[in-house]
């Protein structure tokens, strides 16, 4: 029977829409084996016998999917920089939890950025006074089913014996500073491929922030002295000592490898310490045919803390009087309350921010004729 033609036209639309909607099957892909892509941005630091490992989770597999699960996550450790084994790794890593995934929470669409990390403890077996010598470190990250794709990079970090730290630091705040003091390593071998100093960092209390304050190189002398004059008076600062190696090998680079530190030793800068007596005092009179007065000149006191001066008179034997009533702030003073035939004594001190006098100076003298 032949349809109408107008009923021919909407069968033939409803089956192009039938068509479109069923799609047509692609070419079939295998199963993904989710193997994790293998870190690429594996960081080390040694800091004493421990070395701290750090890296960024990989969220994606070696065909481009999504990571399903993880599994642990190798720390392959070995002398040899062309070793890829790590049937014995020198430990492990649980996967870390996907925020979101804990507490019965819905998984997130994407996969976050995700870092782990790992401390290893050296045996002292692989440390030498080789400075030729490096240890080697590479993580592999396994699926659910025990498989990696591969190693990380790799990373180096010296294999040489760190020194112990300095056990009698002693710190006291003087008028220059904290000093700090200690017995220094004799012992220790050197070569132009590796050199030892000592690094000196202050914390100030209730804060995190540690500040390198100085170092030392090993010298003839036992004995070691170091003056922080950065800190800031009224605080309380925590100083440690450790020794670091520095290893120069040709065709490496330079490296640093700090030693443990020393326990801390606690000071309470209190400034109880009075600026420089100040020095150069003249007394010049001046006045004829006007009000007799008495200029006062010195030279300025260079204390970093400095907050003026005092001045000081007296007449022949009799007791000294302060004659300003306000710091000076200028190495200075116009003294016009003096009398015609008779004789002054004037001496100067400096006075600190926090009230700390010095001595008074040397004495000038001038007589009103």
């Amino acid at each position: 029977m032949k349809l109408p033609g107008y009923l021919h036209e909407i069968l033939c639309v409803v089956a192009a829409l039938i068509l479109t909607d069923c799609g047509v099957p692609g070419i079939p892909r295998p199963p993904s084996l989710n193997l994790p892509q293998p870190v690429s941005d594996l960081r080390a630091l040694r800091k004493g016998d421990a070395v701290f490992l750090a890296w960024t989770v990989p969220g994606g597999t070696t065909d481009g999917g999504r990571l399903r699960k993880l599994g642990i996550t190798r720390v392959c450790r070995s002398s040899d920089p062309a070793s890829n084994d790590c049937t014995n790794p020198a430990g492990s890593v649980s996967p870390p939890q996907e925020p979101g995934v804990a507490h019965g929470k819905k998984a997130p669409t994407t996969n976050p950025k995700l870092s782990a990390s790992y401390t290893d403890h050296l045996p002292p077996a692989l440390l030498s006074n080789d400075p030729y010598a490096d240890l080697f470190y590479a993580v592999s990250v396994l699926n659910q089913n025990g498989r990696s794709a591969g190693l990380s990079n790799k990373v180096a970090i010296p294999a040489i014996a760190a020194l112990p730290f300095p056990s009698d630091i002693d710190a006291m705040a003087s008028a220059a500073g904290i000093v700090l003091t200690w017995t220094g390593d004799s012992h220790a071998a050197e070569s132009p491929e590796l050199r030892h100093f000592y690094r000196v960092y202050r914390r100030e209390e209730g804060t995190k922030v540690d500040t390198v304050v100085g170092e030392m190189p090993f010298g003839a002398t036992p004995s070691y002295s170091l003056v922080d004059r950065s800190f800031e008076w009224e605080k309380t600062y925590e100083y440690r000592v450790c020794i670091v190696d520095q290893v120069d090998v040709p065709g490496k680079p330079k490296t640093q490898l700090e030693g443990d530190d020393s326990p801390p030793v606690r000071v309470f800068a209190h400034d109880i310490f009075p600026p420089a007596v100040p020095s150069g005092l003249e007394a010049v009179f001046s006045g004829v045919r006007q009000q007799p007065f008495i200029d006062l000149i010195w030279v300025p006191d260079t204390d970093a803390d400095l907050a003026g001066y005092n001045i000081y008179r007296r007449e022949g034997s009799g007791a000294e009087q302060k004659i300003n009533s306000e710091l000076l702030k200028v190495p200075a003073f116009r003294d016009t309350n003096v009398l015609l035939r008779h004789s002054y004594f004037y001496s100067v001190s400096a006075v600190d921010i926090r009230g700390n006098e010095s001595a008074r100076s040397a004495e000038a003298s001038e007589t009103v004729p």
